[in-house]
């Protein structure tokens, strides 16, 4: 006898990518945080107040970009990102957030760069966002290597 295939789902869900680029950490970095260089590898425009309690804008919010407070701002080291609901985006009771955890490898000159998404619900109406912010940044990565 099998049970009954349930149409509802409970939670979030989150993902993680790791990225391993021949760069010192203080340029991967900047890369997270210089809007400058952010349009470059991302294709999209940034506005960045870059500090704990700041904010950081990738694309327009309007037009399906995204807007986030910075929880965490440790130089060379931890960038967390809380997302603000954007007008595109299902309600929901969780916080959508981005870890970048960056740690040196193989020597200075190698950076291996964690991303930790989290608190995406887990939910139909949220599958098509947490799809885009899931491969958003993979595919923004590998365009950019």
């Amino acid at each position: 006898m099998s049970l009954p295939r349930q149409n509802h789902r409970n939670g979030t869900r989150g993902y993680a990518h790791l990225v391993e680029v021949d760069v010192p950490v203080a340029r991967v970095w900047r890369a997270l945080t210089d809007p400058g260089l952010i349009r470059i590898w991302s294709g999209q425009e940034a506005q960045i107040d870059p500090r704990k309690g700041g904010s950081y804008q990738l694309g327009d919010r309007n037009a399906g970009g995204r807007e986030a407070h910075i929880d965490i701002f440790d130089v060379n080291r931890r960038l967390r990102l809380i997302y603000l609901h954007g007008d595109d985006w299902p309600p929901s009771d969780s916080a959508v957030i981005d870890d970048f955890l960056l740690d040196v490898r193989k020597g200075a000159g190698t950076t291996s760069l964690r991303l930790l998404g989290s608190g995406v619900p887990e939910s139909p109406a949220w599958d098509k966002s947490y799809m885009r912010i899931r491969m958003g940044w993979n595919a923004s990565w590998r365009a950019s290597k």
